[in-house]
């Protein structure tokens, strides 16, 4: 069997059409017809039922098509296992990150990362952390970093970070004298929230429900910056990671411990289950379990 014979079948297969898979391949009708011809008589199956309008699959195609897909895929791979193999480190990690996580953590990681492997670009993918889950499930993205708890038979998942969260206010608020509050006493507040399309947004209403009450939403944005000058302005409250106050500059807004229950922002870096990690994946993931386990130290 001859590699751009199964080349072309596949093409085929994709396109469902020798009209479709030549103009995509730059090869002629008659070239793909012959290349599919020989396959055939090669493996003394049928692949495509021509008995219909439209070309199909017969099932001995379908089996074919999967396992040349698979066969393709490990070729392509076969460059990157060389350079491996010789300790070349290139190529790029596409990561994807929610913007609150990357303001506070990506510019420190791809600081860090590009010191030891110059010549492997971190392409930042800033979304929500629903967004990045279904992307790096699809195989579009390789890493993310979200709000735990991830699926783990859909995901390899590592802890990262732990943060605690408090409560956002103007420092002119009513509460603002309270050395600590529980989520309880939020309930006649007007809350500004990330937007719903972030765990965040999801974890904050669970927490009210389970207090006994529905937060009444004023404000909803996707910018963590936005959320703190809204607060700023004496428009609601919010609540976020504590690490969050250390990046924000407006001397009016105030921070309070909450308690009963204390709210925790749990991290989690989740790669494909199963997929492929290239060098530069693994040594990156190595570099940031080791940062998560120092942090547990001190």
């Amino acid at each position: 069997m001859e590699l751009r014979d199964l080349k072309s079948f596949i093409e085929v297969a994709s396109h469902k059409s020798f009209t479709k898979a030549a103009a995509h391949s730059y090869l002629t009708q008659p070239s793909l017809s012959k290349a599919v011809k020989k396959l055939e008589d090669e493996l003394h199956v049928e692949l495509f039922d021509r008995s219909t309008r439209s070309l199909r699959l017969t099932d001995a195609g379908r089996i074919v098509f999967q396992q040349g897909q698979k066969a393709l895929c490990a070729l392509g791979e076969l460059d990157i296992l060389l350079d491996e193999m010789k300790e070349v480190v290139v190529g790029e990690i596409k990561m994807g990150v929610p913007p609150l996580i990357g303001t506070l953590f990506f510019p420190e990681i791809a600081r860090n990362f590009h010191d030891k492997y110059p010549k492997v670009t971190l392409e930042l993918v800033e979304l929500g952390a629903k967004r990045i889950t279904q992307l790096v499930e699809s195989g579009e993205i390789d890493l993310g970093i979200i709000v735990l708890p991830a699926s783990e038979t859909k995901f390899d998942v590592y802890p990262f970070i732990e943060d605690e969260f408090v409560l956002y206010l103007h420092e002119d608020h009513h509460l603002a004298k309270n050395k600590v509050v529980t989520i309880s006493d939020l309930k006649d507040e007007k809350f500004i929230l990330f937007s719903e399309d972030f765990a965040l947004h999801d974890y904050i209403k669970q927490s009210c429900e389970e207090a006994g009450f529905t937060p009444e939403i004023s404000y909803q944005s996707s910018q963590w910056d936005l959320i703190i000058e809204l607060v700023s302005s004496n428009l609601g409250i919010t609540l976020m990671p504590i690490s969050i106050y250390y990046k924000q500059t407006n001397q009016n807004v105030k921070i309070i411990p909450i308690e009963k229950p204390h709210l925790y922002w749990k991290l989690g870096l989740i790669t494909k289950k199963d997929a492929y990690h290239s060098f530069a994946l693994k040594e990156l993931l190595k570099m940031l379990e080791k940062n998560e386990n120092s942090s547990n130290d001190t």
